[in-house]
């Protein structure tokens, strides 16, 4: 037998026959004509060389080598409807990878999406890339990830972004500090304290070197400190002051209070980016249109401003 003779529509049309116990009926269920099936049989028994089918009672059965052959086919076809399966499944986002870099005060908040997301798709695999905004910015000039989550997102020339949440930038300080009772602080009164900083480059560093910038104000004495959890603990154990993201405190925070700076929060937001020069992924895509419907459900009203489907739109009308 030349195995490279054998193609799927013969064994298909092979299988049916065999189903059906007759040629009529088998080109019914194919919508084929019979003469086109009679056709496929010979060539298929000529491809073989042995007899596939006899007539027993006047119905079409195998005979040893045609059942064998019937077995063989049903593996073979059965294999590429499962195939056939897991193209539908990963054009549906059920399945596949999606590798996400976000910056660091994303990490308070993206796991409430992920953790609800990951038990309705359980079959993809998702990657977290965890850094600040330079390392970040790095994986996206490399392209080295699926979808990217900034506050401060990178020129939009290679990129299309989609708000979904409210990040506000808050003044906190040690329970207890002399201020934390008055209901307006102006930031000119806080200039005297040490203020607690993220390296240079980061986001939130960024936005609040800018808004001071705007009020014509300059910190006096300042600490560098490598994550905004060692910035939390350092602020509540009297070390100084700090603006962080409102996400970064815990629903209960007894050691820290939020002071109620004139001009504060600054307003920022996180984005989804994606980049214009490289197809989505399946499975990016489900995760973004899951993001649309049920990011609601995973953190508090105030925060939402889901601009998810006009990014959807975009990347749909890039494709089309």
């Amino acid at each position: 037998m030349n195995i490279r003779h054998l193609t799927f529509r013969l064994l298909q049309v092979y299988a049916a026959v065999v189903r059906a116990g007759s040629i009529s009926e088998a080109a019914r269920r194919l919508h084929l004509t019979q003469p086109t099936v009679s056709q496929q049989l010979r060539r298929l028994a000529e491809t073989v060389g042995e007899p596939l089918l006899e007539s027993r009672q006047g119905r079409l059965v195998p005979t040893e080598a045609g059942g064998e052959l019937y077995r063989a086919s049903r593996e073979v076809l059965g294999r590429f409807d499962d195939f056939e399966d897991y193209l539908a499944s990963l054009r549906g986002g059920a399945r596949g990878r999606c590798s996400i870099a976000l910056v660091n005060t994303a990490q308070y908040v993206l796991p409430r999406l992920l953790g609800p997301y990951s038990r309705a798709f359980p079959e993809v695999d998702v990657t977290l890339h965890i850094g600040n905004r330079r390392q970040v910015l790095t994986r996206f000039e490399r392209q080295d990830d699926d979808l990217y989550v900034f506050s401060h997102p990178p020129s939009l020339a290679h990129a299309r972004a989609g708000r979904f949440l409210r990040n506000p930038l808050v003044a906190v300080a040690p329970r207890g500090h002399p201020l934390a009772e008055r209901d307006r602080v102006a930031m000119s009164e806080l200039l005297g304290e040490r203020f607690l900083l993220r390296e240079p480059g980061s986001a939130t560093r960024m936005l609040f070197e800018s808004w001071l910038q705007e009020q014509g104000l300059t910190l006096g004495a300042t600490l560098q400190m490598a994550s905004n959890e060692a910035i939390r603990v350092g602020v509540a154990s009297g070390m100084g002051l700090a603006v962080l993201s409102e996400h970064v405190l815990p629903p209960e925070h007894p050691d820290l209070v939020i002071l109620p700076v004139a001009g504060l929060p600054i307003e920022s937001h996180w984005q989804f980016i994606v980049r214009r020069d490289r197809r989505l992924p399946h499975a990016a895509l489900g995760l973004l249109r899951f993001a649309e419907g049920h990011l609601s459900e995973c953190v508090e009203a105030r925060f939402l401003c889901n601009e998810i489907p006009d990014l959807l739109a975009g990347l749909e009308m890039t494709d089309a």
